[in-house]
């Protein structure tokens, strides 16, 4: 079962794969803030149930590097979670904007006095 840190990884992992192919699996862990260990499980996974393709090439170094590219049950699934995540996080703002209003009533009902100095 996927936990909520491994589905928000995934979803990362999806969102900058789509926009650079290209980049490295070290790359990959900085943005993420992940270990390489972990993008490179997570890389598994992903191909594993078919939502990237990963295409060995030859970079300018002659050295072999990888692209790896969204299928289109990727690109779905980013989306998927792209709206899954934008319903959490208004779900989240509407909670805080209520808190906040809240708070605001509460102080302008009963503002805080300052304390005043007793004499001896």
């Amino acid at each position: 079962m996927n936990t909520l840190k491994q589905r928000e990884s995934h979803y990362h992992l999806l969102k900058i794969l789509s926009k650079k192919p290209k980049i490295s699996q070290r790359e990959m862990a900085k943005h993420v803030g992940i270990s390489l260990g972990k993008v490179n499980f997570l890389i598994s996974e992903l191909a594993g149930k078919g939502l990237i393709e990963v295409k060995r090439f030859k970079n300018n170094k002659n050295k072999a590097a990888y692209a790896y590219l969204l299928t289109p049950d990727g690109l779905a699934e980013k989306t998927k979670q792209t709206m899954g995540f934008l319903q959490s996080k208004i779900t989240e703002y509407k909670t805080i904007e209520s808190q906040i209003a809240d708070l605001t009533r509460e102080l302008e009902s009963d503002p805080i006095k300052p304390m005043s100095k007793e004499k001896t």
